[in-house]
């Protein structure tokens, strides 16, 4: 894994995508702290377990949406659904209040 900084990214881009192809992962930083971590996926079964697992954790922490979970697993929204589920991740995110307020509008 190497380094980059937001510098060098703008200067040169298509490193970043260079590197992506040749399997590096990068670190991208700004002023010393890291930005952007750059995975290179592949289309593989275990590559795709490892997206799998990256798209649930971030969604289960509130990073990225549902869609954008499914997309990064490679899965449709649907199956999506079924592997949080399988995983215990909830996908019915209720907020304060917001239980009572679907229960009344169920009772009418």
């Amino acid at each position: 894994m190497h380094t980059i900084t937001t510098d060098d990214l703008q200067r040169e881009p298509q490193r970043l995508l260079d590197d992506a192809q040749r399997g590096l992962p990068s670190i991208v930083t700004r002023d010393g702290e890291p930005v952007m971590l750059a995975l290179p996926l592949g289309a593989d079964e275990a590559s795709r377990g490892v997206r799998l697992d990256i798209a649930a954790s971030l969604y289960d922490r509130d990073q990225i949406s549902l869609g954008l979970a499914a997309r990064i697993g490679g899965l449709c929204y649907s199956d999506m659904i079924d592997e949080l589920g399988r995983r215990g991740i909830a996908t019915i995110r209720l907020q304060p209040g917001e239980l009572g307020q679907e229960l009344a509008a169920f009772a009418r």
